[in-house]
């Protein structure tokens, strides 16, 4: 019921999944990420309005527009099919909140995708690979280099290699685990993992 209550309350076409398959296996299927989910998200984390936020795998943008709606902060979508891509593009259109420049969209690789000096959140639901994965890593972490800031990396439907390697590869920190109650006491991916680095 969610679904359908808060497309209609931002005016976008966000529902469904992909039908077949990505041609690298490094890439994964789109999937919304629920916004059951995404209410209990920011009920225990907040952000400003000065924030910004990438979202790697963006698909339609529910993300986005969700978190551009509560918050007001600037949201980046990385999309790197087409279709999809021009879904987002067609749902910020119509999106209830008009002609707002802190909402925008790239078509291309995640991994090629420049991290820019005023981004501080970044956003996964396990779009792909760890190979991939670690490639983003490495690119923000380059990117804090040029311009000292706190990062926080939001992680949801989380793989154990995903986990691994930013515990015992890099400078991250586990700042907070949420679950999503009735889902996680089934399936334990439920949850989202917030890890941050401090300079």
């Amino acid at each position: 019921m969610k679904e359908k209550y808060y497309d209609e309350l931002l005016n976008i076409k966000t529902e469904g999944e992909q039908v077949g398959f990505n041609e690298s296996l490094h890439y994964h299927r789109y999937e919304p990420t629920p916004y059951v989910a995404l209410e209990i998200l920011f009920k225990q984390y907040e952000l400003k309005s000065t924030d910004r936020i990438v979202d790697f795998g963006c698909g339609k943008g529910r993300l986005n527009f969700y978190i551009h709606y509560l918050f007001n902060s600037s949201v980046i979508g990385i999309e790197m099919n087409e279709t999809f891509y021009l879904e987002a593009i067609q749902n910020k259109k119509r999106y209830v909140k008009k002609d707002d420049e802190k909402i925008q969209f790239y078509h291309c690789l995640a991994e090629n995708y420049e991290i820019q000096p005023l981004e501080n959140h970044f956003y996964f639901f396990n779009p792909f690979s760890i190979q991939i994965f670690m490639k983003i890593i490495k690119n923000i972490l380059l990117s804090v280099e040029k311009q000292r800031r706190e990062i926080e990396v939001v992680l949801y439907y989380v793989s154990d290699e995903y986990i691994y390697f930013l515990e015992y590869q890099t400078a991250f920190e586990l700042k907070k685990e949420i679950i999503i109650p009735g889902l996680y006491e089934r399936n334990q991916n439920e949850r989202f993992l917030v890890y941050h680095l401090v300079y």
